[in-house]
């Protein structure tokens, strides 16, 4: 992974647990007109690491940081890709929005330059799937290939989808996860016209309040995340460094408003009562909920009583967190790096905290293992992910155990 808190897997745990913000002042472009002036941006990236500078010129951010997030991950797994495999490893990358800041460069180019100006790769440049493709293209892989576009819940929906594709039997292996880059004018403008996101300028890395009474709208930010998921005959082949195992996948629609989530949470509850069903799983048996928790009034108030409808009495004794409140909202990345985030936790038996919740929401009463990170045994996690046009998205995981 590459977030604002760094830019590999180790560094952002560090300091994930650490309680550290990656917060700070927008310095991707001149936001000094904008009334949101800071952000989580992924500091000191050079996609020359990963591919040559030519190569990356052609690429948008969201797909540079997509590519490198895939050679990392694929390193660590120590998953060989040759002739001899690649037509059985897939790719799906999901992605809230694409190639925004392409989109934004070659309109300004267009406006003040004429059409003979654009740039004959804006189009491959902008689609949202062009991440997974230059993945599949960068690692030479020729399985299935595509994108998942379900707003906030993209990165959960990748993760899910290929789940499903390896149970189901079409491939042995997925590459998959989520990546998001739309730090830019339009895209932060966007969000301010929505008066979506905190403009607490004055103190960036307490912005992102995730259940506290003081929130004022999420924090946007950039990053990317891929996982190596394989069926589990194909990892003990390969004596894989299997992490853990993803067990139940739900999503469904609340089919209410386009920005807005029901109120109720009756649809979040829904998925996390329909991942717990496919997983053959309890509510007592989750020991960690990697909340939604964006830090916006209606949020977080509705994810408490989604949480409290499909957990019932054991709502109150499962420690929740918002890792949203030190990286920010990565989007279409967010699901794919909050599921990393349950499988490290699992590993290192550390739940990561709740930052900068100091003045807790009546309306958020459960445990959202505030300000400090939290030893604990944890076998089984709970990922949220909830986004504009009432997707909702859930991901079980579980620590992997030998037969």
């Amino acid at each position: 992974m590459l977030t604002p808190l760094g830019l590999d897997t180790a560094a952002t745990w560090t300091n994930l647990i650490a309680g550290k913000s990656g917060i700070g002042p927008i310095t991707l472009f001149d936001a000094s007109k904008h009334e949101t002036r800071f952000g989580g941006e992924v500091k000191g990236f050079d996609p020359v690491n990963y591919v040559d500078r030519k190569e990356a010129r052609r690429m948008d951010r969201f797909a540079q940081l997509a590519v490198a997030a895939a050679i990392q991950s694929v390193k660590a797994s120590g998953l060989q890709i040759s002739p001899s495999n690649q037509d059985n490893i897939g790719v799906i990358v999901g992605s809230g929005i694409g190639g925004l800041t392409t989109l934004y460069e070659q309109t300004k180019i267009l406006l003040e330059k004429g059409p003979d100006r654009v740039s004959p790769f804006t189009a491959p440049m902008m689609i949202s799937d062009i991440a997974a493709a230059q993945v599949s293209i960068t690692l030479r892989v020729r399985g299935p290939n595509l994108c998942t576009t379900s707003a906030c819940s993209s990165g959960s929906d990748a993760i899910g989808a290929a789940y499903e594709l390896i149970k189901h039997g079409e491939v042995e292996v997925m590459i998959a996860g989520g990546s998001e880059a739309i730090i830019n004018p339009i895209g932060i403008a966007a969000f301010n016209a929505l008066k979506a996101l905190s403009t607490r300028n004055d103190a960036p890395q307490k912005a992102s309040r995730p259940f506290d009474a003081e929130r004022d709208g999420f924090v946007i930010a950039e990053g990317a995340c891929i996982l190596i998921m394989e069926n589990l005959e194909h990892a003990r082949r390969r004596n894989a460094p299997i992490m853990a195992e993803i067990i139940g996948y739900g999503a469904t629609a609340d089919s209410y408003h386009v920005t807005q989530p029901l109120e109720t949470g009756e649809g979040a509850s829904r998925a996390m009562q329909l991942a717990m069903k496919k997983a053959g799983i309890t509510p007592n048996m989750v020991d960690y909920i990697n909340a939604h928790g964006t830090s916006t009034q209606l949020n977080d108030a509705m994810e408490t009583k989604a949480i409290k409808t499909a957990m019932g009495e054991y709502a109150h004794k499962i420690p929740i967190s918002s890792t949203k409140s030190m990286v920010g909202h990565l989007i279409g990345c967010a699901g794919a790096v909050e599921e990393a985030f349950c499988i490290l936790a699992i590993q290192n038996g550390v739940i990561p905290p709740t930052i900068n919740l100091e003045h807790p929401d009546p309306q958020c009463d459960l445990d959202y293992v505030p300000n400090i990170a939290r030893q604990a045994k944890v076998s089984v996690t709970l990922s949220n992910s909830f986004g504009f046009g009432g997707h909702n998205s859930v991901l079980i995981t579980r620590k992997y155990a030998e037969a």
